[in-house]
């Protein structure tokens, strides 16, 4: 039988930690997103508003989590802060969304994100060159990559806690650094034309769908709030996994300080690269060219613009670079939070155990084959766009907790307290709450399949959980 440990190894510094939520946040998004988010927009300064709302609402929620991670560093982070500002069905609902979809069906996403980028390298890895057909169902050599990629990072990941950081880390130190030169250049390409037609129009805050062939259509008052929810999709998506460190608090050196530092720093390092990269961006192309990006892949128009042909090899070369760090993060930081359910008999009793390397294998290895099939089944696209608006719910409820638990246990030791109390949390919510009814009313065909399979968490709840009291 193999040996097992009964604690993590404390073994991640406060630059891992904030490298585990920046690296975790950055996948393909900047890179595709902005595409959509001019043709909801239809102007410059409206794009850039999406990603400082975005921006803003990320570091919000990040700054607020800190009172959250100080109060319980524990493994599990999110699932951990739901348990205990409302309670178990709460925290489950939560957990069994985060393992049937939000993490696995991201983790699939962005391992077939990295094929993908990697097919420009090597077209034998194609998404379109397929290896299985059997009737409407085909088997593609992107989607083999991709899980091989997530077999050999969970693998790593189960060799413990110090293979997993290192790999985070000098990856995300490397995309970093790799983006920050992508807007160096980019501004040293800068061409006065295009900025002109983009920041001194006098449509610049204008909002307005922008076609593939150039016209524009204005938006009805209620059609202007669905295309801003609509635009904010892609960038809190680019955003999202900005909670990895608390996941991992068991690991993590003085826990109480470094997380919320660790989120604090993660979050705004990347909100502050991103909205460089899309001014870079409106300093190349033109909005035009931006929605007609082929497959929305802005960055590569963008460094064609900077660097000619090549560009598409640096920006293929950067992306997977940075799909396979942020998958890193993600698989690293989703098997803890099923630990921590196992831990609370509401989940496979092994999944709470930990290896000889003093990380938990058994939630590591499931985690992989879910992933694993959601990249087979090649809907992971469709159900994240679902997700989105559910995931929105979660971090509300969870800002909304700080405020439920300073009424409900005030005299709980805080050593961080939440920067802008009340007023940055109330604003979150009030953002958050507005961002998921336009998403019900304007989208309901995605949304409504995400709220849907968060509720089937319910019931099997209380299955659970009755199966659990049996057994005491």
């Amino acid at each position: 039988m193999e040996s097992t440990k009964t604690s993590f190894n404390k073994s991640m510094s406060l630059l891992d930690a904030t490298m585990l939520v920046a690296g975790s946040m950055i996948g393909s998004g900047i890179f595709i997103v902005s595409a959509d988010i001019a043709r909801n927009t239809g102007s410059a300064g409206w794009m850039m508003l999406i990603w400082v709302i975005c921006g803003f609402m990320t570091l919000t929620a990040a700054l607020t989590y800190g009172e959250l991670s100080a109060m319980f560093p524990k493994a599990g982070g999110q699932y951990v802060y739901l348990r205990e500002a409302y309670n178990p069905l709460v925290s489950f609902v939560f957990g069994w969304t985060f393992f049937a979809v939000i993490q696995t069906a991201t983790i699939a996403a962005v391992g077939v994100a990295f094929a993908k980028f990697t097919a420009y390298l090597f077209p034998v890895l194609d998404e379109d060159v397929y290896l299985f057909v059997l009737g409407d169902y085909r088997v593609s050599s992107a989607q083999v990559l991709s899980i091989a990629v997530i077999i050999l990072l969970t693998f790593i990941n189960s060799r413990g806690i110090n293979s997993g950081k290192l790999v985070q880390t000098t990856l995300t130190l490397i995309k970093i650094v790799s983006l920050l030169l992508l807007i160096l250049f980019g501004f040293i390409a800068f061409k006065y034309e295009v900025w002109n037609i983009n920041w001194l129009s006098a449509d610049i805050w204008a909002l307005r769908k922008l076609n593939f062939d150039g016209t524009l259509e204005e938006y009805s008052t209620f059609g202007a709030f669905g295309a801003i929810s609509a635009a904010l999709v892609g960038a809190l998506f680019s955003s999202d996994s900005w909670h990895s460190s608390s996941s991992v608090a068991g690991e993590i050196k003085n826990p109480q300080r470094n997380i919320g530092l660790s989120l604090a720093l993660g979050t705004t390092i990347v909100t502050i690269i991103y909205i460089l990269t899309n001014l870079m961006y409106t300093g190349v192309l033109d909005l035009h060219q931006m929605v007609n990006a082929p497959k929305d892949r802005v960055a590569m128009s963008a460094a064609q613009e900077i660097f000619g042909p090549f560009g598409i090899t640096i920006i293929a070369v950067m992306i997977m670079i940075s799909t396979f760090g942020c998958n890193n993060g993600i698989i690293l930081s989703g098997a803890r939070v099923y630990y921590s359910m196992a831990q609370d008999g509401l989940f496979f009793k092994k999944v709470g155990v930990l290896n000889k390397n003093a990380v938990p294998a058994y939630a590591l290895w499931l985690q992989c084959v879910i992933a694993s099939l959601w990249c087979l089944s090649g809907k992971y696209g469709d159900l994240l766009d679902m997700i989105t608006c559910v995931v929105v719910v979660f971090y509300v409820l969870a800002v909304a907790g700080v405020i439920r638990l300073r009424y409900t246990r005030p005299h709980l030791p805080r050593p961080y307290k939440a920067f802008g109390y009340p007023f940055l949390p109330i604003i979150y919510i009030v953002m958050g709450t507005a961002f998921i009814v336009l998403m019900l009313i304007y989208k309901p065909d995605y949304t409504v399949p995400g709220i849907l399979i968060a509720l089937a968490g319910v019931p099997i709840f209380f299955f659970v959980n009755k199966k659990q009291t049996k057994h005491v």
